[in-house]
């Protein structure tokens, strides 16, 4: 190519280029808007994570937009979740349907230990977590929170603990993700009302199934059947 074709092939792509940063310069005052609007969504919609009596147990508490229609809530963002520490990779959601005083639980998976976020979009719901990892300087130990669907709130229940719920209004619609697959083979059981682990559920007869009723107390299980508490 000669001097002349190549000075004319700059030029020409020259003003391609300008007229790019042209039609740019136009529409900047336009972007600029728009990211500015998606920066406050972004902003507003933030995620509260608040201490329960067990360190690795947490409430979460997206934002709720409501206007006339109804509203709007995040229930979940990975990227979210995880910069409030929650990193699991959440493989299966579970969707229950209990009357009043159903109580399900207490229940864990062994070798494939499931962290699960735990949410109610009917009714209302005390969800308790129990360390049970042996070693643990909080074996034994529970957490409790009334979940709501008029809240929105969210628990998380670390890998390691047993789970439970006690339906508390006439019809409650309960909503799980898990970190792992259910495994029936690999489930145990803990009974609900185990006076060494003294969950104040304040019910006397809840409804609950045959299994749960025939569950074993903590200090009858053995501790190969128990999650162990890291040492690292």
């Amino acid at each position: 190519m000669g001097t002349i074709a190549r000075a004319s092939l700059r030029l020409e792509l020259s003003l391609k280029r300008a007229s790019q940063l042209s039609g740019h310069a136009q529409n900047s005052g336009r972007v600029l808007k728009d990211f500015i609007i998606f920066a406050r969504k972004c902003e507003a919609i933030r995620l509260q994570k608040t201490a329960t009596s067990l360190s690795e147990v947490w409430e979460l508490r997206p934002n709720i937009f409501r206007d006339a229609r109804g509203f709007f809530v995040e229930s979940y963002n990975q990227a979210r979740f995880a910069a409030a520490g929650i990193t699991d990779v959440f493989v299966q959601d579970n969707h229950s349907s209990s009357v009043k005083g159903t109580l399900r639980g207490l229940h864990y998976q062994l070798h494939r230990a499931q962290a699960k976020l735990c949410r109610v979009v009917e009714g209302e719901a005390l969800d308790v977590a129990v360390d049970i990892r042996a070693g643990s300087p909080t074996f034994g130990k529970w957490a409790g929170v009334v979940l709501s669907a008029s809240a929105q709130n969210q628990i998380y229940v670390p890998r390691g603990f047993a789970h439970g719920f006690l339906a508390l209004t006439e019809r409650v619609q309960f909503l799980y993700k898990c970190s792992d697959f259910y495994d029936a083979a690999d489930e145990h059981s803990i009974l609900w009302s185990d006076p060494q682990i003294g969950i104040a559920w304040n019910v006397a007869a809840p409804l609950v199934s045959e299994k749960d009723r025939r569950a074993p107390a903590l200090a009858q299980l053995p501790r190969e059947l128990l999650p162990a508490y890291p040492t690292t």
